[in-house]
């Protein structure tokens, strides 16, 4: 198995870093005045399941109060239109096609860089709370969160529910309480432990809400009473999520700490079928925008004054470069990113994304990982003095890389998003391939093709994202890791 490389630059000196931010020493220990920061993440959140963007009865108060005080992102795009891939875009900066993590299930690679491991770099001590999903919870996994860059966790291999059983560091622990609330709890955990320390931190919390199926507590599916059943917990769900987030959000400031803390909330994919609220064509698992448009905001208080909204099209992938950029940290053997830095818009100087996206719905299937089946065998199995459990469950092979995938042909459905253009390529099993063109500002629901009218324009396009594709497909085959 290829092993991780961390072979890393020491964190860059002044002229690197934000001028309001401080530097970075070439120690590990941090200067006061880098900032803390908090990344929060729903599970199949849609763009319009928040109050605040207009959904007609949801309750997302906590939510609410950030957005009016914050950084809107209104036009905030998940890397892929499912969980796993996301995530991955968030450790790395990198479409999760570049390394292999296609659907739901798939793992990181060993290979890649994280941000954790990065900030790590940059004298930060690095924690994750929640959904994992990126491979295993267990001990002497490659792919487990400490094996990817963080110092403590307390993680779940998948969505969970209430009272969920969650893996510490390896040790399978059964909490009680609301799902959210539980996760935010040992979120806070970690936080109040470093707050007034001189190292600043990392907290990764991806919450298992509102992942189905959908079991909210009687106070938050009553606010909802009158409604099918199926649809109270939902939205109950949505609002016990909002709750432990305003939990977070307050403590950041009883501790003094939320002046410096970049708090950076969005969701993994768009909304669900039936109940959820996409704010665009089609939803969760489709590359159509109510599959790729989700919620978000960015709260920095010492360097964003008050409440801003852009709509500069942004995407999960920008988060990796951003927060590197922040921390004045560049890696060796940096593989290529996706992913823009997006401080000159934190501080209010893009208006317009300098770099168009790519999208890449790859045809493979995903990975069934019942977290629920999963983390109560290893509980029993810990009880009866074996720590690992089924071995299979550790994903050992996830850095082997043994398929080499053509270069030059392209399944599934890709999209290359140049606001306010978006093209899209759907190769079916069959090779044969269909083009499609829309002008999202005068069209968001991507109803109306305009192929035929702007051929010129879609063959530039075309070029541009088969370009990128191909890219892609040499990081899949492993060529970045020589």
């Amino acid at each position: 198995m290829q092993m991780k490389r961390r072979e890393f630059l020491k964190a860059v000196g002044a002229g690197a870093c934000l001028a309001a931010v401080g530097c970075a020493s070439a120690q590990h220990t941090a200067s006061a005045g880098k900032p803390n920061i908090v990344l929060c993440m729903a599970d199949d959140q849609g763009w319009g399941d928040m109050a605040y963007n207009g959904h007609p009865i949801l309750k997302t108060p906590n939510f609410d109060a950030m957005a009016s005080a914050a950084l809107r992102f209104d036009r905030f795009y998940a890397a892929a239109p499912v969980c796993s891939p996301t995530r991955g875009s968030v450790m790395t900066g990198r479409h999760p096609n570049r390394f292999g993590c296609f659907k739901w299930g798939h793992t990181l690679r060993p290979q890649e860089i994280t941000i954790a491991e990065a900030l790590r770099k940059a004298g930060y001590v690095t924690g994750h709370f929640g959904k994992w999903h990126l491979g295993s919870v267990r001990k002497g996994s490659p792919v487990n969160p400490g094996a990817s860059g963080f110092d403590e966790w307390l993680s779940a291999p998948n969505f969970f529910d209430n009272d969920p059983i969650l893996s510490r560091e390896g040790v399978a622990v059964q909490t009680k309480g609301e799902s959210s609330m539980v996760t935010v709890d040992a979120a806070l955990e970690f936080i109040r432990k470093h707050a007034e320390t001189p190292q600043p931190f990392l907290a990764v919390v991806w919450f298992g809400s509102p992942h189905g199926p959908h079991k909210a507590i009687e106070q938050d599916r009553e606010l909802y009473a009158g409604r099918k059943e199926k649809l109270q917990h939902f939205l109950g769900e949505i609002t016990g999520m909002d709750r432990a987030f305003g939990k977070l959000r307050k403590e950041l400031g009883s501790l003094g700490i939320r002046r410096n803390t970049i708090l950076w909330y969005c969701s993994d994919n768009g909304g669900l079928p039936n109940v959820g609220t996409t704010g665009g064509r089609a939803n969760k698992g489709k590359v159509y925008e109510g599959g790729l448009r989700v919620p978000a905001i960015l709260e920095w208080p010492a360097r964003i004054a008050g409440h801003r909204v852009t709509d500069v099209p942004c995407n999960t992938s920008d988060i990796y470069p951003t927060l590197l950029d922040i921390a004045g940290v560049r890696m060796d053997n940096q593989p290529p990113l996706d992913g823009i830095s997006l401080t000159t818009l934190i501080e209010g100087g893009m208006n317009a994304r300098p770099k168009p996206m790519g999208f890449w719905d790859h045809p493979t299937g995903g990975i069934n990982t019942p977290s629920h089946k999963w983390m109560s065998e290893l509980l029993e199995a810990q009880k009866a003095g074996n720590q690992i459990g089924q071995t299979s469950r550790l994903r050992l092979d996830a850095g082997e890389i043994t398929k080499q995938y053509p270069e030059d042909t392209f399944p599934g459905h890709a999209a290359w998003l140049d606001w306010p253009w978006k093209l899209h390529r759907i190769q079916d099993k069959k090779a044969r391939v269909k083009w499609e063109l829309y002008n999202l500002a005068e069209d968001p629901d991507e109803r109306l093709d305009l192929l035929a009218q702007h051929s010129n324009r879609a063959d530039s396009m075309k070029s541009r994202l088969e370009a990128w594709q191909k890219s892609v497909v040499r990081s899949l085959n492993g060529k970045d890791y020589h």
